[in-house]
């Protein structure tokens, strides 16, 4: 199974390609960047959606047996644990899960801010929840991840 390169034109060869029942694809690509090429080895999940590095796919899939996804961007940023059951939102900076019964609280990062609050252009924006808000259900859970995702990245 090949991927397309998340580098674009930059990307002139794939190498090769591992399959990993944990949830994720291996890629090493040869990329041009600054006038130098340079064989980078990128992550993919089973629908080839980018994920990251080699060592964040593990992190990710193995240890905590998260099933990678896009949240609200291009990058997968959400996943469900089939280890836990918990929906997690992450980025570079920081990792969070959900369950059923978790509660938004003042200064959590799914929170909307005290500006946002009443401004009629975020009412409907997925990825701010109000303070009180209750997870009740699994699409709750997964609504957490993507707020939480997208105040971290």
């Amino acid at each position: 199974m090949k991927i397309k390169s998340v580098y674009g034109k930059e990307c002139k060869e794939i190498k090769w390609n591992k399959k990993f029942k944990a949830g994720y694809i291996l890629q090493k690509e040869l990329i041009t960047s600054g006038g130098s090429d340079c064989w980078m080895t990128v992550a993919y999940n089973h629908n080839g959606d980018y994920i990251g590095n080699s060592k964040d796919a593990y992190r990710l899939c193995v240890k905590r047996g998260i099933l990678p996804e896009l949240g609200s961007g291009s990058v997968c940023s959400i996943g469900k644990s089939q280890k836990n059951s918990k929906w997690y939102g992450w980025s570079h900076r920081a990792i969070f899960g959900f369950k059923i019964g978790d509660k938004v609280k003042k200064g959590d990062c799914c929170a909307s801010s005290g500006w946002i609050e009443g401004c009629e252009e975020y009412k409907n924006d997925p990825n701010v929840l109000p303070v009180g808000f209750k997870a009740k259900t699994e699409k709750d859970c997964k609504k957490m991840a993507i707020a939480f995702a997208s105040s971290v990245s």
